[in-house]
């Protein structure tokens, strides 16, 4: 019985890691949505201001939550309003390949 107890317990420490790994690609993931719906939002508030002849990239910037505005990128161009953001990570170098891109026109 006593032997029984010790596999489980190695199955156990043995499963730990792949546990980590699912919940930190899960929080990424979940991480990586939220930049694209804040993104999305921003490039929208930067179209509206434009069309009320306000400045657009400060109120994208402005559209975004305190932590985002250091990871946000505003270009307008054209009646355009693009917007990079690169979300939260807990993965070196995982940022970059999930920044959300969002595109909002103003007509």
């Amino acid at each position: 019985m006593s032997g029984e107890r010790g596999q489980a317990t190695v199955e156990v420490v043995g499963i730990l890691p792949v546990l980590v790994v699912v919940v930190l690609a899960i929080a990424q993931a979940l991480a990586a949505g939220v930049a694209r719906e804040l993104a999305d939002h921003a490039a929208e508030a930067g179209a509206v201001a434009l069309l009320q002849s306000a400045d657009p990239a400060d109120a994208a910037r402005r559209a975004v939550p305190g932590w985002a505005r250091e990871r946000v990128a505003v270009e307008v161009a054209d009646g355009d309003v693009r917007v990079r953001l690169r979300p939260p990570t807990l993965i070196p170098g995982v940022g970059v390949a999930l920044t959300a891109h969002a595109e909002a026109h103003a007509s």
